[in-house]
């Protein structure tokens, strides 16, 4: 299994679906972007830190890493290593007392924790290969163009953003009766209030 490193692109909004983002990476050492669609709640953990803002109470990623700092944990990189049905699958390899483990998780939950630990990011070839978008060939003579950091768009999320994003996401698990999802959604948005 061969890897390659990606970094993140940016984050937008997905006019595909209700709520939920475009992740976008992009290969270091090559010419493609692989887009994952991922959820509100995590395009915003992801953003929040990028953007340095520190939200008034630990997100559950943050937590995480609290965690994992008190136990001398140490996250050595991320890898997404399997799709299937249009679902991609990561891991999280993460040393502690010299034991190396692999720990399974969502594409968006890993790269939170990634740009919390400034640990690689990776994905399979396979994978690259049958969901990466190539940049389109440029004409002779045209300069390549290559990501850099001010291209890299992620919004500034506001508070009161961040407050209106999770409402939405919070109707949306009612409606669809994910109770579960909106129970989370509830919460946070009550520790934010609180914390404001």
């Amino acid at each position: 299994m061969r890897k390659l490193q990606v970094d993140i692109l940016g984050l937008s909004t997905s006019p595909h679906t209700n709520g939920a983002y475009a992740l976008i990476l992009y290969e270091v050492e090559g010419k493609r972007k692989l887009p994952i669609i991922i959820g509100g709640f995590e395009a915003q953990a992801i953003a929040l830190k990028l953007e340095n803002i520190k939200p008034p109470r630990p997100f559950t990623h943050d937590l995480f890493k609290n965690i994992a700092d008190a136990f001398h944990l140490h996250v050595n990189e991320i890898i997404i290593d399997e799709l299937h049905n249009e679902t991609f699958y990561a891991k999280v390899i993460c040393e502690v007392n010299g034991e190396v483990h692999e720990i399974d998780a969502r594409p968006s939950d890993a790269i939170a924790i990634a740009v919390r630990f400034n640990a690689p990011l990776f994905v399979t070839e396979e994978i690259m290969d049958e969901a990466g978008i190539k940049e389109e060939q440029k004409e002779e003579g045209e300069e390549e163009a290559v990501p850099e950091a001010e291209e890299i768009v992620i919004p500034a999320v506001s508070p009161d953003t961040l407050l209106n994003e999770l409402q939405l996401s919070l109707n949306q698990a009612v409606s669809n009766e994910n109770y579960e999802e909106a129970a989370k959604l509830r919460d946070e948005i009550s520790r934010m209030k609180k914390g404001s």
